[in-house]
């Protein structure tokens, strides 16, 4: 038989066929039995053991179906799946072999009758996952606390729990010639761009791989700048955080067992947002979003900066602080670069074996190990107390950004501003930064450009897209992602003054048409 073979009526070339394909395979039951009254016809039930359990007792779908098979003759056993008959179950008719397969492998029941030439896909409850927890990499304190699980079908009803609207689809397909891994895409239907869309299906077909077992695994294949340290993929565990962004005319894929969402396309600005800013006034949202992109300068300038001041620049600082660093890096044998360099790599070593050790020892090794080893530096003239400082603002600084992939860049980026200041002073800051910017400004995701809205001639600002957040009732558009046709997204529901509203709309969206054209 062939991959694409057709179902035979008859049982047993059909259970050979089976048997063959699952040799040596003990967590797959291929059981035969009979049914029909006085037992007169020959089925098998083909089912992974921990994905379909009970299936013998009377409260589940299959139990109340064999129940049933075992009272009636066996012309009607067939005449009852000819006709899908069983209406407590979610059944589909198969009728090749590798969609027995496929059903099979993906934690469904498969039921075979002799005489007949069709399968029954019988849904189960699937395999084990841990179910709905709390999201951990993406805590708030306003908000909801739910998180994804590593099933992407409770994942889509997550989100669709908070978007209950037809127009939100859900497009499956398979990836990983071997690993079968299910992909889905989630968009809304009248929002999303249609080229965006064909864009992000043609980059998932692009390759062909054995496995894809996380969603990171599927960001780096489609990356089109591999080479950048840069995130082009945003990801989430939160479900109201992929809604939001479905919201705004984005996609959201969402990759079996894996936790984390892909949000497509993103930008720079949308990787500094966190999910609670439109949960709290705008005031303190927008005070928080300044700090964040001040956090980021602190991680990636400030080690440079201080290189490049007190090696070639010390005129731009007072005397007397001078003086102070002067006397604080007395009796250290080590360069100022080598010194920083040396501190930042047992930081960096200190971060890392926190996030090994597991529970809460791992919290009290970052913390206890920071106070230890950086106490013992100075003591020991290794490095100067200034310097510790330095670092622990810099480690700060990156713990603030609410994403950490693209937190993680900027970590890397602060080596190489560490050695342009050091060897070259303020020239070698501008000239990261001009790089930096330069790499900002050319990189796409989907085709999208990264630096959105700052890059936009005329920045959609009732949007709400940019560094401080303008009030919700003012965020009457829809951001640059969206159909220009969907861009109003907040109407005042007066009834007294809906046509003015809709004409006052009309009139904001032709004005910002002319602005661009």
């Amino acid at each position: 038989m062939d991959q694409k073979t057709k179902i035979h009526s008859e049982l047993r070339k059909n259970e050979s066929y089976i048997r063959e394909k699952f040799e040596n395979c003990a967590d797959i039951l291929i059981r035969p039995m009979r049914l029909g009254s006085e037992s007169k016809i020959d089925c098998l039930m083909v089912y992974i053991e921990v994905a379909v359990s009970n299936m013998m007792l009377d409260d589940s779908a299959l139990g109340k179906m064999i129940n049933h098979f075992w009272e009636i003759s066996p012309g009607q056993i067939q005449e009852f799946m000819r006709n899908n008959s069983l209406g407590i179950a979610d059944v589909q008719k198969l009728a090749d072999m590798e969609e027995v397969l496929s059903a099979v492998l993906a934690g469904n029941a498969v039921f075979f009758i002799d005489g007949y030439d069709k399968a029954m896909k019988i849904s189960s409850k699937g395999y084990p996952d841990m179910g709905v927890s709390e999201a951990k990499s993406e805590k708030v304190l306003r908000g909801s606390k739910e998180g994804f699980s590593d099933s992407v079908k409770t994942n889509s009803a997550l989100v669709r729990k908070r978007i209950r609207n037809s127009r939100m689809k859900v497009e499956e397909k398979t990836t990983g010639v071997r690993s079968k891994t299910v992909l889905q895409l989630l968009y809304m239907e009248d929002l999303v761009q249609e080229d965006l869309l064909e864009n992000i299906k043609t980059s998932l077909d692009e390759y062909r791989i054995d496995g894809i077992f996380d969603s990171g695994m599927l960001e780096q294949l489609t990356d089109r700048t591999w080479y950048s340290p840069f995130p082009q993929y945003q990801t989430t565990e939160r479900p109201d955080r992929a809604a939001m962004e479905i919201l705004n005319g984005k996609i959201v894929v969402l990759c079996d067992n894996s936790p984390s969402a892909l949000i497509l396309p993103s930008s720079f600005n949308g990787f500094m947002e966190s999910s609670e800013d439109w949960f709290h006034h705008f005031e303190m949202a927008s005070f928080l979003r300044a700090l964040r992109y001040l956090a980021l300068l602190v991680a990636t300038l400030l080690p440079g900066l201080y290189l490049a001041v007190i090696r070639f620049h010390t005129q731009i600082l007072p005397a007397n602080l001078i003086l102070s660093f002067a006397k604080a890096r007395e009796g250290v044998p080590f360069s100022s670069v080598v010194e920083l360099i040396f501190l930042e790599l047992s930081f960096e070593l200190i971060r890392e074996a926190g996030v090994r050790v597991p529970g809460a020892l791992g919290n009290a090794i970052g913390i206890v190990g920071g106070l230890i080893i950086g106490q013992a530096a100075v003591s020991a003239n290794l490095v100067s107390p200034i310097v510790v400082m330095i670092v622990a603002l810099t480690a700060l600084g990156s713990m603030v950004i609410p994403e950490e992939e693209f937190a993680a860049a900027f970590r890397l980026l602060k080596y190489v501003f560490l050695f342009l200041g050091g060897y070259l002073g303020i020239f070698g800051i501008v000239l990261g930064i001009y790089l930096t910017v330069a790499h900002l400004s050319g990189l796409l995701s989907c085709g999208m450009p990264y630096l959105l809205p700052f890059i936009k001639k005329e920045p959609c600002r009732d949007a709400g897209e940019g560094i401080l957040r303008i009030p919700f009732r003012k965020r009457w558009q829809r951001p640059l992602y969206a159909r220009w046709e969907q861009k109003i997204r907040l109407r005042k529901n007066d009834s007294d003054d809906s046509g003015e509203s809709r004409r006052e709309d009309s009139g904001k969206v032709q004005e910002q048409e002319e602005k661009d054209s």
